[in-house]
């Protein structure tokens, strides 16, 4: 039985003052609740602020993005080493976002990821197409497009380790999200081509989290999915109280 994963990405949202007040506030709710893994995603500048309010509860904290170099002359970016300074457990890797607005590539992502997991963080690696490609038919040849880039190279102990997140770019940020079904479909197509391409153990214990206008009204339509194993949040985890819902329902 997979554990549900619910994470927050807070997206850049949130000073210090507000992330004090959401994080607080999810505390809060969430004292005492178990069967579900919660990891709030905070922005760079409020990780350690936040970390400092959960780490004596049962909330796991995660980062946006990382560089997948130690150290070094990177102005601007962030090591995984630092990550785990801040008390990070898991980063977020290769997001729509990042590949839209920031051009990552495949090949890109595949360097974070492994970053990650060489110093003992848990890479969310997110897949997803676009609407024109789902409109073309080409959904599936998308997501093991972007599979077999990003996971290129990876031993089963790797993957063991890792989380992959199905975000369809056309349902992020614009109140559409796919169909419980839709959803159903590519997860399950995930897990088949993680267990040929490493094994069916490492299929049947790798959690995929949905990503996409994730709401208290949609989740647990999702959960009930045999493939869906939670949710990566975006604007509903701004608010404590839809956030909290959304935990709270998944199970």
């Amino acid at each position: 039985m997979r554990k549900p994963l619910i994470a927050g990405n807070w997206k850049m949202y949130k000073t210090s003052d507000q992330a004090v007040k959401l994080t607080a506030g999810i505390k809060a709710a969430l004292k005492g609740f178990e069967g579900v893994d919660v990891v709030l995603c905070p922005p760079f500048t409020v990780l350690s602020t936040v970390y400092n309010i959960i780490s004596d509860i049962d909330i796991q904290l995660g980062a946006q993005d990382l560089y997948w170099e130690k150290e070094g002359a990177f102005t601007g970016e962030i090591s995984p080493i630092m990550l785990k300074d801040c008390g990070c457990e898991f980063v977020i890797s290769g997001h729509s976002e990042r590949r839209k607005y920031f051009s990552e590539t495949n090949e890109i992502i595949n360097k974070k990821v492994k970053a990650a997991l060489d110093v003992g963080l848990k890479p969310i690696c997110c897949v997803g197409e676009t609407l024109e490609e789902r409109e073309a038919g080409k959904t599936i040849d998308v997501i093991k497009t972007q599979l077999t880039g990003c996971l290129a190279g990876f031993e089963i102990g790797d993957a063991l380790n890792l989380i992959i997140a199905y975000e369809p770019v056309w349902a992020i940020g614009t109140g559409k999200n796919a169909t419980a079904a839709q959803a159903q479909e590519v997860h399950k197509f995930i897990r088949t081509w993680i267990a040929e391409n490493f094994s069916q153990g490492v299929a049947n214990s790798l959690r995929i989290l949905y990503g996409g206008s994730v709401k208290p009204a949609n989740i647990k339509e999702l959960m009930n999915e045999e493939d869906v194993d939670g949710a990566l949040v975006g604007g509903a985890s701004l608010e404590a109280s839809s956030f909290v819902e959304i935990v709270k329902n998944s199970i």
